[in-house]
Order: C-alpha cells, then structure tokens, then sequence
C-alpha cells in the first residue's frame, strides 16, 4: 500500500496541479490531443462506414484494410512520422498516428451498424416510397446509433490511454507526468500519471455513454 498511499500524496500536492509542467495543464494538453484525433477520425471513419453499410458494396474490404492498422503499433507510426517532414509540425505526428489507430473501431462499427438493420424495415420504408437518403436517415441511421456510439466509445478510450505516446516525442499530455516519474526514479510520480490517465479514459467513456442515452432512442419498456 506504499505506492498507492505516496501516489495519493503526489496527486493530493497543489504544487504539482499548477504551473506548465502540472497536472491541469498536462491534462488540457492530453484532452486536446485525444479530442482532436477522435474527430479528424470520426469525420473520415463514420461517412464512409455509414455510406458502404447504405449501398451494402465494398464494405468489407475497407473495413479488413483499416484493421490493418491494429496490427501496426502506434508508436511504429508515430516513429515513421518523426523522420518524415512533419516531425518539425509540433502536435501533427502524434495525432496524426492517433487518427489512424482510431479509424478501424469507427468505421467498422459504423459499418456493421447499418448492416445489421432488420432489411424488413428498410424494405417496407422503400415500399412506402421513402428515397435512399430518407431510408438512410429515418430507418437505417437512427437503428444504427448504438452500434456506431458503441464504436465511437471504444476509439475513444483508446486514443485518450494512447496519447500518452506524445510524451516520447517530447509532446505535451499526462504521458509527461509518467517520462519525467521514471526519469527522477519516482514511482509515486509514475503511478499517479497512470491513475490520471485512467480516470480521464473513464470520464471520457462516461461521458459519452450519458450523450449515448441522451440522443440515441431506446424501446420503451414492455
């Protein structure tokens, strides 16, 4: 219990929450690095997923060619990025790496979401004279939400637990908290990072579950 009680401690210090190098503004860092890729992302991943699980062509093949980059280690990308002219671009290889490791979970799901809508009712919205924009957005969308919700959670916790690979590049972000603890041999500092990061992940997927029962409609109970 030494660790977690002089973890506690470190967090519970004031000075470690204020200045450039403390806690609130490694987590505004952090925050702004993981809300920036999850977006980039979302606006590549989610259209394209939503329009090929539409048009029921060629959605297979690009959801087995994004998961590809599972397969890649992000720090492998954010290496490569580094050698190329953008290691100069500040913030831009590490959320550049962060887009690619969050496209696969959002434009699957997004994907299979659309999919799995029962094909009964798209085709009684056809039979009623809907147009394919009007299927897509009153039938198969709204059917779709969670599974593309559950999709959009599952990037998100994992670009808010990887961000912390910005701190290898020298970048800003909790990672910092946790370079600098091994750096002064200070596993307090070092575990209090993690702890950081992890609550973030879970507020973060709180978060979104909450706007995930505020917009996404539910069956009413029988």
């Amino acid at each position: 219990m030494g660790v977690v009680t002089d973890a506690w401690a470190w967090l519970t210090t004031g000075a470690h929450w204020s200045g450039e190098d403390g806690i609130t503004a490694r987590l505004a860092e952090h925050a702004y690095v993981s809300a920036l890729a999850l977006l980039i992302a979302g606006a590549v991943a989610l259209p394209v997923g939503l329009w090929l699980g539409h048009v029921g062509r060629g959605g297979a093949l690009a959801v087995n060619v994004s998961n590809v980059g599972r397969a890649v280690p992000v720090f492998a990308v954010l290496a490569l990025f580094m050698v190329s002219p953008l290691r100069n671009a500040g913030y831009v290889p590490t959320v550049s790496a962060l887009v690619l490791f969050a496209i696969p979970p959002l434009l699957t799901n997004a994907y299979v979401g659309v999919r799995e809508v029962d094909r009964a009712a798209v085709r009684a919205a056809r039979g009623m004279g809907m147009t394919g924009g009007q299927v897509f957005r009153r039938v198969e969308l709204p059917l779709a939400a969670p599974v593309v919700m559950t999709g959009v959670r599952s990037a998100a916790v994992q670009v808010v637990a990887t961000a912390t690979i910005a701190a290898m590049v020298g970048q800003g972000g909790l990672g910092r908290i946790i370079t600098a603890g091994f750096a002064l041999y200070d596993t307090a500092q070092v575990v209090a990072g993690a702890v950081l990061v992890a609550l973030l992940a879970l507020v973060v997927e709180g978060l979104l579950i909450g706007l995930d029962r505020l917009l996404v409609p539910r069956p009413p109970r029988t």
